[in-house]
């Protein structure tokens, strides 16, 4: 690992000035994504900014929504009881994943911020764009099981590991962003990028800005939601396929939908296709799987990971069966 300062901010202004003044300056909260990437010298910088101690962490009923502080803990957003009520997706979402030890320490903003699981990303000895630009992918000709379906290019093909994001991106969440040019507020599904060209940039985010909190809209029907996730085994394990839905269904009828996707692409996948056909049809397995069958349409696996085409299909009905039959 690489020396690095460290400092321990008290002060949002003073904690975004100083990272916005030092390239290789980082923000840490929970760590539990950034310390191993430092141990296996993927990230390397000269300088980190603890932000534990900055008030972000609170889980507060807004007039809009629910607002969710950066610094507040995945375990004490996962058992938080106006969360569980109004957005149980959310709740769900956040259990499937890591392990109960983790999940006291993970952040919100760090969950929003980690990297890809991709073996290759990880191993400084392989060629990887994400992590070196221009140096290759060794997923495309490598062992890509668990591999993007979706929105890929031929410069990366890693997936994003967030169970939480994948719900947030369900729930039409919006990222409050404090930056050195000010204030900002980011649509969840604007908030990841797909790799293109530039893998190597995850986020939307600039450099030195500091995610504040996480505004959940009212969203009434997010009640009635779900979040399946489809993994090797049964915890501690990444997703090969998640489906995070919500239904407002009125008289057999669907009038709003939600369908967002895990496992399977760069970025929470918010599957449009699915939501679109949901929309003023009737709650039946016809129209679920007329949903599921455009959703991946679109898919273009790999070798290895041709697999998932048909898991994301049936995850995708199962998921919506079960919104489906709620009362």
């Amino acid at each position: 690992m690489k020396l690095f300062a460290y400092t321990r901010a008290t002060e949002q202004d003073v904690a975004v000035n100083t990272v916005s003044r030092n390239q290789s300056a980082k923000f840490i909260g929970g760590g539990t994504n950034l310390l191993d990437l430092m141990k296996e010298n993927v990230e390397q910088p000269n300088q980190l900014i603890d932000i534990n101690s900055l008030p972000l962490s609170k889980i507060e009923v807004t007039r809009n929504g629910v607002r969710i502080g950066a610094m507040a803990r995945n375990s004490d957003v996962a058992y938080n009881a106006i969360i569980q009520e109004r957005y149980p997706l959310l709740s769900q979402a956040l259990l499937a994943g890591a392990s109960p030890q983790l999940r006291n320490m993970a952040t919100v903003g760090g969950n929003l911020m980690q990297r890809t699981r991709c073996y290759y990303f990880y191993d400084t000895a392989m060629p990887c764009n994400k992590r070196e630009p221009g140096s290759g992918c060794a997923a495309i000709e490598g062992f890509n099981r668990i591999h993007a379906i979706f929105g890929a290019s031929d410069q990366c093909i890693a997936t994003h590991p967030s169970d939480m994001c994948v719900a947030l991106a369900a729930l039409d969440a919006v990222v409050q962003v404090q930056g050195p040019k000010g204030d900002r507020q980011i649509p969840i599904t604007d908030f990841h990028r797909l790799p293109g060209d530039t893998p190597q940039i995850d986020t939307v985010l600039q450099h030195g800005e500091l995610i504040t909190a996480v505004d959940l809209p009212n969203l009434p029907f997010a009640k009635r939601s779900h979040y399946l996730k489809v993994r090797d085994r049964a915890s501690y394990a990444f997703a090969l396929v998640s489906v995070a839905t919500a239904l407002d269904i009125e008289n057999g009828i669907i009038r709003a939908a939600r369908v967002a996707m895990g496992g399977v692409a760069h970025k929470p996948w918010r599957a449009v296709a699915a939501e679109e056909i949901l929309v003023g049809a009737k709650v039946n397995q016809e129209t679920f799987r007329a949903a599921a069958e455009a959703t991946v349409k679109e898919a273009k696996p790999q070798k290895h990971n041709k697999f998932k085409v048909e898991m994301a299909k049936r995850a995708i009905m199962r998921s919506l069966t079960e919104v489906g039959e709620m009362a």
